[in-house]
């Protein structure tokens, strides 16, 4: 839909400056997802880390020239417009309703709860796609930001809305409502998420139920009393659905392909499905076929290291637009410093609405759009409809085949090299063999890295801070064993101030890769100091005899101002300089030069995690704030302070001074028993059973004889060992992983490659999956039971374990 500037600023109730006739397509919410930019309007949404007015002109000199700001522009250059509006978030949602408010008559299903929305929004799509043109929610596109773009994208073809909404705080739900305006609702699962926001678990139902105050119908399983009670008490006047009833459904259905789509969990979700597509007129016949070959919902593109130096990115379960575009979004945001060529694999695109040369028009404007270097087409519609394109982007390669087959024995599949591939196609195109062609063979050994935990972690540390305080992540030791680069590259996509390593060769890893960001390095070493200048990589100094080696290269290099960091002891004792002693002779020595520019000054609290210890963390406060005003006095320009941790950012808010340092708790792990409810684990590592023996009573397993079995047993054996990162100390059952959700403890001594385990009590067969830890086992388990530390059984894992990275 495009709409005029003039008309949105009236429906936004905005001042207007500027004339320019502009007609707008996109909305615009975060710079980094700029398409189109002379269709885009741009809102400068101020939360509480950001502010989007912070990049208005960064994005006018990109091409853009519709604005809605809280503020007028000082200098507003001519040919933009500016509408100036109290709050863009606001305006936002008040322009996604004047847009639904278009397409008053349509079908639109709203879907809240605390857990299920996407998968029921997903399956809810496979069941009613053939019959109608859906528009629906991308991923999980559900906030207040999400849920007016999402409703944003709905057109004269549409035939049928379905829409997530998500609410974390009291008094949220309203303005989503007034978006979506659904006539339909789902209400899933009731969980805890987000219960610490509202006063019970009550007030949170009745806060979701607002969604439903003006639908016709609602949809909701009765089987949870607390549920239909709080929908009773809502006085919700119209025809309530029970999808009780039709938990049957979930029985598998052997004939088809995806049994893995009825476990336990998702019985209802299933049912919640068979409700409204029912209601909404779907003949049982047709619906229970269509159960029956219900595909899984994936919901996460990952990352993949390739053959001959490339690197994919895969998708082969969803082809639609919408989610291309997202796919497109994240390998663009995945650029490195080589400039790889970037190639899209495309499968047919089926129940669009559109004929295929609109279809692939539009296809082609994106690979345009978002700069795709190659673009291979696979599948007889993708072929016709690229074959009708009149313009195709002149900097694009196209290919284009008609069966996976006949890909697979190109010339082109068997000589990709040094590119980026986005493998992008439905389940049934069988893209997973177009995967496993490419994919670099290893290790069957994995660390799954959870890209989007990584952020939540990130935001919820963020959530202490005031919004000008500032934020270094600790990536050293490959990024605490999940990998520097794709951790480092969605630090950087979150803007985080600073990064940090231990040493120079792991910076220099990160520039390499086209990280920009800036990186502290927290243990330079004397021969490292060309390097750290080449690089543009900020060393720690913690000594005289460091600083004057660094003064001394400094200035054979011909570098000056190069930013470091000094370090001072306050009661650590590892390094740094004294806080009283040192601090005069180290005003005198930096100010007697000007190769080095001291960026910040900071120290490490010794036991922030603990109450016991809060007397000396406020004497290290003491005396790092005197040693602080000290050197900032000597200097004219504002030098960064400090002090803050992991553990202390929540603990100790007032000390974060100007920066603070995340550790740990970005990966998931936190500090102290309370905070962890409150983070995801981001690493999972897992491996597959090879063998399975049934080893009689009085015998014993692996190497030295080490433990005898007392009954007759079944004993697993893993691809994984001390050479992956599996601690020695777990075996003889002082530790254990997971098979099929249950405990499996390691039986004997763990060898270099192989690990025994023992499955006599557990269903399971060679070839299924043990999770050695991961958010349901997590790493402080296993580093109790063998007496270390969670960041020990992280950093352990070996290089030869493949990494593989995703974003839900």
């Amino acid at each position: 839909m495009t709409y005029p500037i003039s008309e949105i600023a009236t429906f936004i109730g905005a001042q207007r400056i500027g004339t320019a006739a502009t007609l707008i397509d996109w909305l615009l919410t975060d710079s980094r997802s700029l398409v189109f930019p002379e269709e885009s309007l741009f809102f400068a949404i101020r939360t509480q880390k950001n502010d989007g007015h912070r990049y208005v002109e960064e994005l006018y000199q990109r091409g853009v020239r519709a604005f809605v700001v809280a503020a007028a522009p000082e200098h507003p250059h001519p040919d933009a417009n500016y509408l100036v509006v109290t709050s863009p978030l606001r305006a936002l949602q008040r322009l996604a309703e004047r847009h639904r408010e278009r397409f008053g008559s349509l079908e639109v299903v709203g879907i809240t709860g605390s857990n299920g929305k996407t998968i029921v929004k997903e399956w809810l799509y496979q069941l009613l796609a053939p019959e109608r043109n859906i528009t629906r929610s991308p991923r999980s596109w559900n906030s207040q930001i999400g849920v007016p773009l999402s409703v944003w994208r709905l057109s004269e073809a549409t035939q049928l809305g379905i829409f997530e909404a998500g609410i974390s705080e009291p008094g949220e739900m309203s303005a989503l409502e007034a978006i979506i305006q659904p006539t339909i609702g789902v209400l899933t699962h009731m969980g805890p998420a987000h219960d610490e926001n509202f006063g019970s678990r009550r007030e949170k139902c009745m806060e979701k139920l607002r969604l439903f105050r003006h639908a016709r119908a609602l949809v909701y399983d009765s089987s949870d009393a607390a549920l239909a009670e709080c929908i009773q008490a809502s006085g919700f006047a119209g025809e309530l659905i029970d999808s009780r009833p039709y938990h049957a459904w979930t029985q598998p259905d052997t004939s088809g392909p995806h049994p893995q789509a009825y476990a336990g969990s998702h019985t209802e979700n299933i049912a919640t499905c068979v409700a409204v597509a029912l209601y909404l007129g779907l003949d049982e016949a047709t619906l229970r076929q269509r159960i029956a070959h219900l595909e899984p919902v994936a919901m996460r593109l990952e990352v993949k290291e390739g053959l001959r130096g490339c690197t994919l990115i895969t998708d082969t379960c969803n082809s639609d637009l919408d989610s291309l575009e997202t796919a497109l979004d994240f390998m663009r945001r995945r650029q490195d410093s080589t400039r790889r060529r970037h190639t899209l694999i495309l499968s047919d695109i089926k129940q669009t609405g559109l004929t295929l040369t609109q279809l692939y028009t539009r296809v082609a404007t994106l690979v345009a759009s978002y700069s795709v270097d190659e673009f291979v087409g696979i599948g007889p519609e993708v072929c016709a409809g690229m074959a009708n394109v009149r313009q195709r982007p002149e900097a694009t390669a196209f290919h284009l085949f008609t069966t996976v087959d006949a890909f697979l024995a190109s010339t082109l599949c068997a000589t990709m090299e040094e590119r980026v591939v986005l493998v992008k196609g439905a389940r049934a195109a069988h893209f997973e063999r177009i995967v496993g062609a490419l994919e670099q063979r290893q290790h069957q050994t994995t660390l799954e890295v959870n890209l989007s935990a990584l952020v939540e972690n990130l935001n919820h540390y963020r959530s202490f801070m005031q919004p000008q305080t500032k934020m270094v992540c600790m990536v050293k030791a490959s990024a605490y064993g999940a990998g520097a680069v794709e951790v480092a590259r969605t630090l950087q996509q979150q803007r985080v101030d600073y990064l940090a390593v231990a040493v120079a060769d792991e910076g220099v890893e990160l520039r390499r890769a086209g990280i920009t960001a800036n990186i502290m390095v927290m243990n330079p070493e004397m021969g490292t100091f060309p390097t750290l200048f080449n690089y543009n990589l900020e060393p720690e100094v913690y000594s005289f005899a460091l600083l004057d080696a660094l003064i001394h290269d400094a200035r054979r290099e011909g570098v000056t101002n190069f930013p470091i960091h000094l370090k001072l002891d306050t009661g650590m004792h590892r390094l740094g300089f004294h806080p009283e002693r040192d601090v005069q002779p180290l005003i005198a020595r930096l100010q007697a030069q000007k190769a080095l520019l001291p960026r910040s000054v900071f120290t490490h609290f010794v036991g922030s995690d603990s109450p016991d210890f809060d007397a000396f963390t406020l004497s290290q406060w003491q005396r790092f704030s005197r040693a602080a005003d000290q050197l900032q006095a000597a200097f004219p320009y504002h030098i960064l302070r400090h002090i803050c941790n992991t553990a202390a950012i929540p603990r100790f808010p007032d000390r974060h001074a100007d920066m603070v340092r995340l550790g740990l708790g970005l990966y998931g792990i936190a500090p102290t028993p309370d905070m962890q409810p409150h983070l995801t684990p981001v690493s999972t590592l897992k491996t597959t059973i090879l063998q399975i023996h049934d080893v009689p009573a009085g015998e014993t397993v692996g190497y030295s004889r080490r433990e005898l079995l007392t009954r007759d047993s079944r004993i697993a054996a893993l691809p994984i060992g001390y050479a992956d990162g599996l601690n020695r100390h777990l075996g003889c059952r002082r530790g254990h992983c997971l098979v099929g959700g249950r405990p499996a403890p390691y039986v004997g001594n763990i060898c270099m490659d192989v690990a025994m385990i023992d499955v006599t009590d557990i269903p399971c067969r060679e070839g299924d999956t043990a999770i050695v830890f991961g958010p349901q086992l997590p790493p402080t388990d296993l580093a109790e039971a063998i007496g270390t530390i969670p960041y020990e059984i992280l950093t352990a894992v070996a290089p030869r374990v493949r990494r593989h990275y995703y974003v839900d």
